[in-house]
């Protein structure tokens, strides 16, 4: 499995999360499998998105996207950061 960690502050977070939910269906036919949700402790607007994807490259070209570009900006994203990670190991304890 390939994933993507997303970290970027938005300007709103209920506004943002309108958004994301909205856009559920593009990002699952892109390629995306699952996906959490979380926030800085102290900073309720910093937000990380970590979602599996089919490939790295699908998710590229889903975060590259004009589409997406624009999407991002409706949102009230400011300067995300894409990290796209390769899975090693995984495990519970």
């Amino acid at each position: 499995m390939q994933y993507v960690l997303i970290i970027h502050e938005v300007a709103d977070y209920p506004a943002w999360k309108a958004v994301f939910d909205g856009a559920a269906g593009i990002r699952r036919e892109a390629g995306e499998r699952s996906y959490q949700v979380l926030k800085y402790q102290n900073e309720p607007n910093r937000i990380v998105h970590f979602s599996a994807w089919t490939s790295i490259a699908d998710a590229k070209a889903f975060f590259e996207s004009p589409q997406l570009v624009q999407i991002r900006q409706e949102a009230g994203v400011k300067a995300p950061e894409f990290i796209y990670l390769d899975q090693l190991e995984a495990g519970q304890l």
